[in-house]
């Protein structure tokens, strides 16, 4: 049995800091005991390739990774539910599956890390370090220590994922890409093309589009009646208590508001200042040097650009006159923009550029009165109200209904018909958790408060489901006049778009039809600006003199053709294309090998998965 690489290790002093604690949570995240004492005594598996476990833990962390990952991703925080809809789970279930296939079969022909490599690995991690900057057996121990791991439990996890980096290169390794292959992506994606695009929008119509009549509107809203239907719905009965409306009902300070106005003095009262720029220089006489060539006619800027510096470099934006010290006094001394100098100045001897003036500005006491008057009373009212939720929870724990919490806490009491992704519910959906807790709500839950993110407070009562219904058009008539005219629009442009290109078969030239944008060259990676990217699309699948109209969301456009011009054979980009098309194949077809080889490995050993142990930890995530 192998000694753990630690036990020769010298003891040294002991240093911890925190980029040492981030670095070693990145690092070991989740390798503990994500329930590892819930499922029945003692570490669970949720299945096993061949002779190798795979534990709930590293399934469980591997699935909190990757919805961490999503969620980062799509900029919004999901739930389990959410990730299974997108398959997660299965994603992950198929990458430790994987892993333990590579495992299982590495300990079969013999891969083994010795000590010298798992101490190589432990020494170059830096949480690891001490504060001589090197590995500290002493923070070792303390770090695995607080993340619930024992020494030989962190290493063997580190031997594995050595083992599976050596095998999984030596199946990846050596893989090239065909030439054949290589040449035709590259003529596919190198390929450039040339194009007039003419636009048309409303100003190109020979009239505007007309304004719908009650008879059009009523026509389009009956032919497009889905559009305007309201999904099933939740009927919610709430009683609220808001910061704005319990605002107004707070008691005022006069001396309390002049208080905040003084401690606050820096935004109401902005002195005078300069929008600057620095340049410095290694000495005095060097910036002196440089200022005789500006008052001989030389350019600020070519200054800059001999300096190898930008003008954003230089800026030091909206300045008062203390902020510029020696320099202070010249620069608000200019009363047009200017360069003065050189000063001492932090960085050396320096020119100030002054660009603008920024006048003072000065708010009263009087005049900021009613907006630190609605902040004063606003921040009462979130205390008020978050005294009061203890007595909410109590009354709701006692039975208490809506109807009374409403009566006894002088709340506000409403009836709302919530649907998830429509824009026509009442305000208060517009709170995140208060649409967070109708959505979840159902038919037997039990009143509940929730806390508003602007310090409000509101219970809640599912009441029963409502049936998808038209809205009626008295109250959509808005939304349906829009959509009536950019349907309208739309029709009117393509109409118009047909007969240019009508016109064009027809002999006329492009370019006496309208204002046209020409564009020489453009790859299948190009963008046209402001243009949908169905127009690169119908580019590349056109003959040279072709016209096509184009009709997207928003967009109608005529379309010639100009010129097709084959990928380059040499220069630095055609060299720079064909390597990473080289490089994506080899990684391509690298990626394909192991996947096979990893499958191939599991259908051999045998996979055996227990989802009684995965539902217990999918039943912990929703915990």
């Amino acid at each position: 049995m192998a000694k753990s690489p630690t036990e020769d290790t010298p003891k040294k002093k002991r240093g911890v800091n925190v980029l040492g604690w981030i670095l070693l949570a990145m690092l070991i995240g989740g390798l503990g005991s994500f329930g590892a004492t819930n499922f029945g005594g003692g570490e669970s598996n949720i299945g096993s390739v061949g002779a190798r476990k795979i534990s709930a833990s590293e399934y469980a962390r591997a699935l909190r990774q990757q919805i961490n990952a999503f969620s980062q991703q799509i900029g919004t925080p999901l739930t389990l539910q959410q990730a299974q809809s997108f398959g997660l789970d299965q994603q992950v279930l198929q990458g430790v599956i994987t892993q333990a296939s590579l495992d299982d079969e590495a300990a079969k022909v013999g891969i083994s890390v010795g000590d010298d490599a798992v101490k190589v690995q432990l020494r170059e991690t830096k949480a690891f370090h001490g504060l001589d900057g090197s590995f500290d057996l002493e923070t070792y121990k303390q770090m695995l220590s607080q993340n619930n791991l024992l020494p030989a439990a962190y290493e063997a996890e580190l031997r594995r994922n050595i083992a599976r980096d050596v095998l999984q290169s030596a199946v990846t390794a050596g893989f090239g890409a065909p030439q054949s292959m290589t040449d035709t992506l590259y003529k596919w994606a190198g390929e450039q093309r040339g194009f007039t695009l003419l636009r048309q929008t409303e100003a190109t119509l020979p009239a505007p589009i007309a304004v719908p009549t009650d008879a059009d509107l009523k026509t389009y809203y009956d032919a497009n009646i889905a559009a305007f239907t309201r999904p099933e719905a939740k009927r919610i009965t709430y009683a609220s208590l808001l910061p704005d409306s319990l605002a107004q009902t707070m008691p005022a300070d006069e001396e309390a508001l002049k208080a905040l106005y003084q401690e606050r003095i820096a935004e109401f009262v902005i002195p005078e200042k300069r929008l600057v720029e620095r340049l410095a220089f290694a000495s005095e006489d060097e910036a002196k040097a440089a200022k005789a060539r500006l008052d001989a006619g030389e350019s600020f800027e070519t200054l800059v650009k001999e300096r190898d510096l930008s003008l954003a470099d230089l800026d030091l934006g909206d300045v008062s006159k203390a902020d510029l010290a020696d320099a202070g006094e010249a620069v608000f001394g200019l009363m047009a923009p200017g360069v003065v100098g050189p000063f001492a100045s932090p960085i050396g001897p320096a020119l100030f550029r002054m660009n603008a003036i920024l006048a003072a500005q000065e708010t009263t006491f009087d005049q900021a009165r009613p907006a630190l008057l609605v902040e004063m009373q606003t921040e009462a009212a979130r205390k008020a109200i978050g005294d009061r939720v203890e007595a909410i929870d109590d009354l709701l724990a006692g039975g208490a209904s809506i109807e009374d919490i409403a009566k006894d806490e002088k709340m506000t009491l409403g009836v709302t018909e919530y649907a998830p992704g429509t824009d026509d519910n009442d305000a208060i959906a517009g709170y995140a958790d208060f649409a967070k807790a109708a959505e979840a709500s159902q038919e037997g839950d039990f009143p509940e408060a929730i806390l508003l993110d602007d310090g409000g407070v509101v219970a809640i009562r599912f009441e029963g489901l409502v049936p998808p219904a038209p809205v009626p058009l008295d109250k959509v008539r808005d939304k349906v006049a829009a959509s009536w005219q950019a349907d309208a629009l739309a029709k009117a442009l393509a109409s118009q778009a047909e007969g240019i290109k009508a016109a064009i078969a027809a002999g006329t030239v492009i370019d006496t039809l309208g204002t046209v944008e020409r564009t020489p060259l453009i790859d299948r990676q190009g963008a046209v600006k402001d243009a949908p990217p169905s127009v690169v699309a119908a580019l590349f699948e056109m003959a040279v003199g072709e016209v096509r109209v184009i009709t997207d969301a928003g967009f109608s456009g005529v379309v010639l053709l100009d010129s097709i011009t084959p990928a380059a054979n040499d220069g630095e980009d055609a060299t720079a294309l064909r390597d990473a098309i080289i490089q994506q194949n080899q990684k391509a077809m690298a990626a394909d090998a192991l996947s096979l080889y990893s499958k191939s490995l599991g259908e051999k050993a045998g996979i055996q998965i227990d989802q009684a142990i995965i539902n217990a930890v999918h039943a912990q995530f929703g915990n």
